[in-house]
């Protein structure tokens, strides 16, 4: 579609690495910008520019950056020219634009916002600095004589990493001193350093652990002949990270490109600091949202322009550019972390699967508790399936012990099993964990006298008690307010916790155990960018007695000498409403399981239950994931539940229910014309109000994924129409392949 245009009042000043494109002879070029509309919009260009280019047009009152995605022979519509092009940097790669066209059009998303979801935020705008390559330093042959002071440990590991070959100002650098841009300059004016051009390295391995039997054969069944999707199916602590390192070694050597996905942040540095360590010399950089906008940039474009040639990040790390693409790794692919759950709401797994397909690359799918998408695709014969049933290390799997809490008297939230065996190990010196997924003091205030408790005024939420804060926080909305000092209803000071969090289960550890150390791992602790990397060392140290944790400690995490874990509270993902929390629960439990007996002591893991018969539990037991797994099929499969089918998610929301919900009832009218469809609902939704917002959702479902697609391009297409009646009040998405109902 088009877009008539005003004509400009004058000329635009322009930025310093733009083109002037006044001069010469117009042709029609279709641009995407980054605004919710379903189309893009011609503009003049002084010559034909293909797609990919960055420009800068004015659109409406608004001057904004665009990203041109064709060519029009004509148009009915009077153009505006574009202010400028922005060719700082070359068009955007062609199999780029492939990957983000097939986001937009599976995920049914507006194109130009898919393209600016894909591009990290420096290029989103205007360049206000060349994009340079960070600098190159080595060691000059005065600072190979001279060496920082002793006491000054972070200056002599950046020191002596330079001893090893030049070093660029990159995350590498940060990571081994936080002012390493500040100290490599004072470097290089005392003549210590000198600055060098980059030169690409022969790659080097170093020796890594022997691999069993087991990881060898799977090794050495990933086909590099073109595409091939391989599940690689591992215990927990079977070293499936070993696995994925001799892939890369391989894909490195071949000259290929390597990306490795993660779902976590605090998952980043610790396999960034391992693979570094495997490949000193592969120029390698980290894609997460804890990057600041320019560090981010860099790593893009030195991924986009082959300097970079192991890429690890997070799900948004899936759109990097990689010209030479030739292996891709999604660890903990179960993970629910990998779903965009707002904008662009992609899975960043299946993407990594359809871009491995069109690169002809190999992609490997890693769990130890694969999500069930991936065991059909495996049935299905789409995935090929690679185990690993032993652990690595030779140590055997944790004994799991099933406490049945039923008919005991708990003292705050731990049984008197799960208290002695916290005694226990601390007295033979061993590390334990005990879980709990609420982070605060408590999940609710309550008042004994009136049964007041402490809700959130914007949400269908309970306020959380956080107790060192002296506050109730909403961990949905973001509302925080004050403790209060009696009840709000009717005035009874005697206001009583209700259930533990983190905070209030490790108050009561140091109660029992003054003499322990103890550490608590939540959001609330690890907020800070070198948090994780110094309770991971203090583990790492034998620093840490017992450590307090949320789902964050559950993903990856290796600590040899944790042997004890103790998950409390633990039934609650029996009671949603949701298909998927019985999967999810038993994948977090068999996760944090996991963490116990990797190194030379047994593990021993308590879970406190009041369903000790439930067929999770005992699974959980026997460690039987691929029979819970066939279990779960069969029950989605009779109840046409995915993966036996597909579903896409309409959510809307208003000030007022009763206007989501009859803006979902115009658009079902029209989606029972498809009889492939289901339409269930609309209904409101499970956390009916956000953010002091009513919400509601109409699921579409269908047994095949055409059907499914071809309704929700209909649909697409009159969902404004049918919203603008209810006006701006009305705010409405869509969830392709939704993970939460």
């Amino acid at each position: 579609m088009n877009s008539s245009a005003k004509p400009l009042p004058h000329k635009a000043s322009l930025p310093a690495s733009a083109t002037d494109v006044s001069a010469t002879p117009p042709v029609i070029v279709q641009v995407a910008f980054d605004v919710p509309l379903d189309r893009v919009f011609d503009y003049l260009a002084p010559r034909p520019l293909p797609a990919g280019v960055r420009v800068l047009a004015q659109f409406g009152p608004r001057k904004l950056v665009g990203v041109v995605v064709g060519q029009a022979a004509a148009s009915p519509h009077q153009l505006r020219p574009l202010l400028a092009v922005l060719d700082e940097l070359p068009p955007l790669p062609d199999d780029w634009l492939a990957l983000t066209r097939f986001a937009a059009r599976y995920y049914h998303y507006p194109l130009g916002q898919t393209l600016f979801t894909a591009l990290p935020t420096a290029l989103r705008n205007p360049p206000r600095r060349a994009l340079a390559m960070p600098p190159v330093y080595a060691l000059s042959e005065a600072g190979a004589a001279w060496q920082p002071p002793a006491r000054a440990a972070r200056q002599l590991a950046l020191w002596a990493r330079l001893r090893q070959g030049p070093l660029a100002l990159d995350d590498e650098a940060r990571a081994l001193h936080p002012q390493a841009g500040k100290l490599l300059r004072e470097w290089l004016a005392a003549g210590w350093l000198a600055q060098v051009t980059p030169a690409q390295a022969a790659m080097t391995v170093s020796p890594g652990p022997a691999l069993t039997d087991e990881q060898r054969e799977v090794v050495d069944g990933l086909s590099w002949a073109g595409f091939s999707a391989t599940l690689l199916d591992g215990i927990t602590g079977s070293g499936k990270t070993e696995v994925y390192l001799q892939w890369i070694a391989q894909a490195l050597a071949a000259g290929r490109q390597a990306l490795v996905l993660v779902p976590e942040i605090n998952l980043t540095p610790q396999l960034e600091a391992r693979f570094r360590a495997r490949f000193p010399h592969t120029p390698t950089v980290c894609l997460h949202s804890n990057l600041a906008d320019g560090a981010r940039a860099q790593a893009w474009l030195a991924a986009w322009e082959g300097r970079a040639r192991l890429v690890i990040g997070t799900r948004l790390a899936v759109f990097t550019p990689l010209p030479e693409l030739g292996l891709i790794v999604v660890d903990e692919e179960h993970d629910g972390s990998f779903k965009q759950q707002d904008g662009l709401r992609y899975h960043a797994r299946d993407l990594a699967v359809w871009r491995a397909q069109q690169a002809g690359a190999p992609v490997v799918l890693g769990s130890a508790t694969p999500s069930l998408e991936s065991v059909a695709a495996v049935q299905a014969g789409r995935y090929r399936h690679a185990r690993l049933t032993r652990r690595a290390s030779a140590a055997a799997l944790p004994q799991i012990h099933l406490l049945d809490i039923r008919r005991q008297l708990l003292d705050e939230g731990l049984s008197a099993a799960a208290w002695q065996a916290l005694a226990d190990g601390l007295a033979a010196g061993e590390t334990s964990l005990v879980f709990i997924n609420r982070r605060g003091w408590a999940p609710v205030l309550a008042c004994v006298d009136c049964g007041w408790l402490s809700s959130c005024p914007h949400c269908a939420a309970r306020l959380v008690l956080h107790w060192h804060d002296r506050r109730l926080q909403c961990h949905h909305c973001g509302h925080h307010e004050a403790i209060p000092h009696a009840c709000p209803s009717c005035g009874n000071p005697d206001l009583k916790p209700l259930g533990q969090g983190t905070q209030r289960i490790e108050a009561a550890l140091r109660r029992q155990f003054p003499q322990a150390r103890i550490a608590r791992i939540d959001r609330d602790t690890v907020s800070r960018r070198d948090a994780w990397a110094e309770i991971d060392r203090q583990v790492r140290a034998g620093e840490l007695d017992i450590l307090v944790g949320t789902q964050m400690l559950a993903k990856g995490h290796d600590f040899p000498s944790l042997s004890r874990v103790v998950a409390l509270n633990a039934d609650g993902g029996l009671y949603s409403a949701d298909f998927r929390a019985e999967e999810r629960l038993f994948a977090l439990l068999t996760q944090v399981a996991g963490r116990a007996g990797r190194g030379a002591l047994p593990g021993q893991v308590w879970v406190q239950t009041q369903f000790p018969d439930h067929p999770l539990y005992l699974a959980l037991r026997e460690h039987d994931v691929a029979g819970f797994a066939q279990r779960l099929l069969e029950e989605r499969a009779s109840a046409g539940y995915p993966p036996a089918v597909f579903q896409a998610l309409l959510r809307a929301d208003a000030p007022e229910l009763d206007t989501a919900m009859a803006f979902l009832r115009e658009v079902r009218q029209y989606a029972a014309c498809h009889g492939d469809v289901l339409s269930l609902g609309p209904a409101p939704a499970s956390m009916a109000r956000l953010a002091g917002r009513e919400r509601a959702q109409l699921l579409l479902q269908a047994e095949r994924r055409a059907p499914l697609h071809a309704a929700l391009s209909a649909l697409r297409a009159g969902l404004d129409d049918w919203a603008r009646p209810f006006g701006s009040a009305l705010r409405w998405s869509l969830d392709v392949d939704p993970q939460e109902l």
